[in-house]
């Protein structure tokens, strides 16, 4: 049986794992080193090194792969396969599986190249995305495509089922495709440059709603950053959370001011947007839970709201 080495780290990556090691001889897990975590800063494993100890894997957890990848090499890999690490792989390493390395990738390359395609297809109003699975070169996903597959985006998505569908779709995508890539029979397609868009990891300012832009937009933003990192404005200068939004049908006058608390109702907060009006139905306010707009209303007065300015 060929001898498979798996490089991961994220959530994302999980259940690509599980359908290898329940189907192929993972020889060894690559992932990033653990981090300390939250406000106790507890030294925490990445999730793929969770799975991997689960089931007896041997685990590396290179600082720097660039300089630090001999051990993987003397695992005599076959084949490496990476999803969602996190760390540019050396040519070196790259050249030397005799099948290759390749890469279960979020998105319908060469669309989303980067660290966030499954955010940047919600935020940026896509209504479909995928998985691809290519070869690695030495540019950010780059190589040529082997195998994709489709999935709608519909409205109801947010950035976690998104996540979870397409990490499903990862697996049966990988495990459908290996047996062509054994056998050299796969296809490679090389990526049409005029098609290339790219994914960023997601910043700070990009979490911010600007309510200048059309209720789509926002409610994009959204769903696109739920449930994390979460996507926020100011209210009362501190920091609100915005994880639910509807588009409203409401007209609103138009002296009414962007960003402005127009109505409150039983479960929505309704604020004027560049073209029409959103309404907020889910929230954490600073220093609190995550809640529902109604829960968040009750002991408030709505008279005390309406007329301030989400910022």
């Amino acid at each position: 049986m060929k001898k498979i080495v798996f490089m991961g780290t994220s959530d994302f990556a999980i259940n690509i794992l599980k359908g290898l090691i329940e189907n192929y001889d993972v020889v060894g897990v690559v992932t990033q080193p653990d981090k300390k975590i939250g406000r106790k800063q507890i030294l925490t494993p990445t999730p793929v090194k969770v799975v991997a100890e689960k089931y007896n894997i041997q685990v590396l957890q290179p600082e720097n792969i660039k300089k630090d990848y001999q051990e993987i090499i003397n695992l005599k890999p076959d084949i490496i396969i990476t999803c969602a690490y996190g760390q540019i792989i050396p040519k070196t390493l790259l050249d030397y599986p005799s099948y290759g390395c390749i890469n279960v990738h979020a998105s319908l390359l060469p669309k989303l190249r980067g660290g966030a395609p499954i955010h940047k297809a919600i935020i940026e109003g896509y209504h479909k995305t995928g998985i691809t699975i290519m070869y690695m070169d030495e540019k950010m996903d780059n190589g040529d495509i082997i195998s994709q597959a489709e999935t709608e985006i519909d409205d109801e998505d947010n950035l976690e089922t998104l996540h979870d569908r397409l990490s499903l779709i990862g697996r049966d995508l990988l495990l459908k495709t290996l047996p062509s890539i054994f056998e050299r029979t796969n296809k490679r397609v090389k990526q049409d440059e005029k098609e290339i868009t790219y994914a960023y990891n997601i910043t700070r300012e990009e979490e911010h709603i600007d309510f200048s832009k059309t209720s789509r937009e926002v409610f994009n933003q959204v769903r696109g950053l739920n449930p994390t990192p979460g996507a926020y404005c100011l209210l009362d200068d501190e920091i609100l959370k915005v994880y639910n939004t509807t588009i409203s049908t409401i007209k609103t006058s138009e002296n009414k001011d962007i960003g402005e608390i127009v109505n409150v109702d039983k479960n929505s907060l309704a604020i004027k947007t560049g073209d029409g009006i959103i309404l907020i139905t889910e929230i954490k306010p600073f220093g609190k839970k995550k809640m529902l707009v109604k829960d968040y209303l009750n002991g408030i007065k709505k008279e005390d709201l309406i007329g301030k300015i989400l910022k």
